[in-house]
């Protein structure tokens, strides 16, 4: 009788350690897994896998539909990834034509007069803006995958030309060579955007944050409107600066000369006749295609009414020669050598940046509408190459417009089509109605260019971007005050500057966390956080809250950690006897680490050894643990010493703690 409770008590005490047994072969097994994982593709296999991305993006996907990929030929493929007309052209049906034609022919109402007072603003000849209507959006049906994006002239890069080259070739001075610059920036421009979109280096325009973007764009939207007093007063000299205290004081001091308050009474007129109608389609979606149209009725009004009333003799500024035909070749207008080659490459890149933002933001918004996704890198090489060819016919930069792009998606565009139906429309216009605006009054440009601005002066997103995160809010006021006050450029650095100080802020200063394991679950998470969440006796949890461990933060790292040991230690042996024997390191969002990572990893090892403590590696990332293995640290600490979760590495340290207190 007396034997039985000792057998039952041998069988259980057997199972359990059979189990922890179990349990430990699985752990040691799971480590092996991280430490023997191959090893991770190098710069140069990034760099192809990049660019077949680009041109196969099919090739690695498995679908129902692989047979038949299979049997297409790898120049169609690559026909394919480059043009995705040649994708989709092939599903497009009559029916769908139907509603591309008329939202071609609506977006051609509206891209016309937009495309001369761009122009206008852009100090070129209104063909000039109409040619950048053309072969563009031609190009860019061909090479983009946004269905609803209208492409041509935009104000903001238009301003954006106008004040940095006027700096530096003066437009009424000599307007042939200021043409040629622009031609050669826009090349620049277009060589940059293919470029981005080959190597993947989309996250360069990804330093205009959001809120950079809301206030760059309500910065120079202001500053737009006020350029326009030129035209609304008919006014003959005003300053070519930008900054809204410059504009004002030349609209002032212009006063005092001869000025034509036919001009103002005129253009005011239409502008509010452009406003109610922009007011009219916004409250009935049924009705937008009037304020679409209205820019275009405005012109052949106002063009009637100053030739029946001949007020061009009165002191009404007009038009005059507007040079129609084809888009001319300007290959040997190219600037590409000289001393300015150098600042013609610099305002392209800055070209290139505005413009591709704003273009994959009108793009990602519209698609998101449409439920479908647009790859940023594949519309920068489009974009690209459509202001590279837009750059040998008399082009000058073009993207994505907010304003024609939500008339185009309103009209019920169904493909790019509709871009082609626009710039066949203007092709047309150049070639037939041009003779038609000689007496078209500069006035109604201006009007319609301030017509276009609120829809640039997002208020509300303002607001929202200060209720959410106040350091985005400075970068926000940041972009519009530089544009405001000083210039496009000042304004441009402002944001960039403001966004990557606050990249540079958290790389430096990561967030680092405690972890503790929350009750009934073998999850670890922060404690402050997770209040409810158990710190583990004698192992310190510590999570890294950083993408690169590098020169700019792995020593704030090692001294924080540092820093919790000796408080952990002082707490600890003030209750009881004993002291920290594990820190385990959670790098599970630790993308990447460099030289100056490991030494700090090495040191924060020597230290922890001095306090007769341990360190433990959880879940490391494939480029990281790569990296230790290379640089033998994983020998230094043991190979026994790097776990697959942080609860992995608990359980081994307190069975470790618990062995080593056996023993003694």
């Amino acid at each position: 009788m007396g034997s039985q409770p000792i057998q039952t008590f041998s069988v259980e005490e057997r199972r359990r350690r059979h189990l922890n047994m179990e349990d430990a072969t699985s752990q040691l097994e799971m480590a092996q897994w991280v430490l023997n994982s191959p090893d991770p593709p190098g710069l140069l296999q990034e760099l192809g896998s990049s660019v077949r991305e680009i041109i196969f993006p099919h090739g690695k996907k498995h679908t129902s539909s692989t047979a038949r990929r299979k049997q297409q030929s790898r120049a169609m493929e690559f026909l394919q990834g480059v043009f995705p007309i040649l994708r989709w052209g092939r599903d497009y049906k009559a029916s769908m034509f139907k509603n591309d034609l008329m939202a071609g022919l609506t977006l051609a109402s509206l891209s016309i007069p937009q495309s001369i007072g761009y122009a206008n603003l852009a100090k070129l000849d209104p063909q000039y803006g109409l040619y950048t209507s053309v072969i563009p959006p031609l190009i860019y049906a061909i090479m983009g995958s946004s269905r609803e994006i209208a492409i041509g002239p935009v104000a903001v890069v238009s301003m954006l030309l106008s004040s940095m080259i006027g700096e530096i070739q003066d437009p009424l001075a000599d307007p042939v060579a200021y043409r040629n610059f622009v031609f050669t920036v826009t090349l620049f421009a277009g060589t940059f955007q293919a470029i981005f979109g080959l190597f993947r280096l989309g996250f360069l325009v990804d330093f205009l944050s959001h809120a950079s973007i809301v206030g760059f764009m309500g910065g120079a939207a202001i500053v737009i409107g006020l350029q326009q007093l030129k035209g609304l007063l008919g006014i003959s000299h005003f300053t070519t600066k930008t900054d809204v205290v410059s504009v004002l004081h030349s609209a002032f001091t212009s006063i005092d000369h001869p000025w034509s308050p036919l001009n103002f009474v005129l253009g005011c007129s239409f502008l509010i006749f452009l406003l109610i109608a922009r007011f009219i389609g916004r409250r009935n979606k049924k009705l937008f295609w009037f304020p679409a149209i209205a820019p275009l009725v405005s012109v052949i009004l106002s063009t009637l009414i100053v030739f029946l009333t001949k007020a061009d003799k009165h002191g009404v500024k007009i038009v005059r020669h507007i040079k129609g035909g084809l888009n001319r070749s300007s290959v040997h207008d190219l600037q590409l050598s000289g001393p300015q080659v150098g600042q013609a490459a610099k305002i392209g890149l800055i070209s290139a940046i505005v413009a591709l933002t704003e273009a994959i933001a009108v793009g990602r918004s519209f698609a998101s509408i449409k439920g479908y996704h647009i790859d940023g890198n594949k519309e920068m090489l489009a974009l690209g190459f459509m202001n590279i060819a837009g750059s040998l016919s008399s082009c000058y930069v073009a993207t994505g417009s907010f304003s024609r792009t939500a008339v185009n998606f309103s009209a019920g565009c169904q493909t790019l089509v509709s871009n082609i139906v626009m710039s066949i429309t203007v092709l047309v216009s150049l070639e037939v109605f041009t003779r038609l605006l000689y007496y078209t009054p500069t006035a109604i440009l201006a009007s319609i260019i301030l017509s276009a601005l609120p829809g640039l002066i997002d208020i509300r997103g303002a607001y929202y971007i200060w209720k959410v995160d106040k350091l985005d809010f400075i970068a926000c006021i940041g972009a519009f005050f530089g544009v405001l006050f000083a210039s496009v450029e000042i304004g441009l650095l402002a944001a960039v500057t403001i966004s990557f100080a606050r990249i540079l802020l958290n790389a430096i200063r990561p967030g680092i966390e405690a972890l503790g394991r929350l009750p009934r679950a073998d999850v670890y998470c922060d404690m402050n956080q997770y209040p409810m969440a158990v710190k583990t006796p004698g192992i310190l949890a510590v999570r890294i809250n950083s993408a690169l461990l590098c020169f700019a933060n792995a020593n704030f790292i090692r001294e924080r950690i540092l820093r919790w040991v000796t408080e952990e230690v002082n707490e600890i042996k003030e209750s009881t006897e004993g002291g920290i024997q594990a820190v385990i390191l959670d790098m599970s969002n630790v993308m990447n680490i460099d030289t100056a990572g490991i030494l700090a990893l090495e040191e924060l090892h020597k230290e922890l050894l001095i306090h007769e403590a341990q360190l433990a590696i959880a879940n490391p990332k494939w480029q990281v643990i790569h990296k230790l293995r290379l640089a033998k640290f994983i020998d230094r600490i043991g190979r026994g010493w790097i776990f697959l979760t942080v609860s992995e590495a608990v359980d081994a340290c307190v069975s470790s703690k618990l062995t080593a207190l056996a023993n003694c």
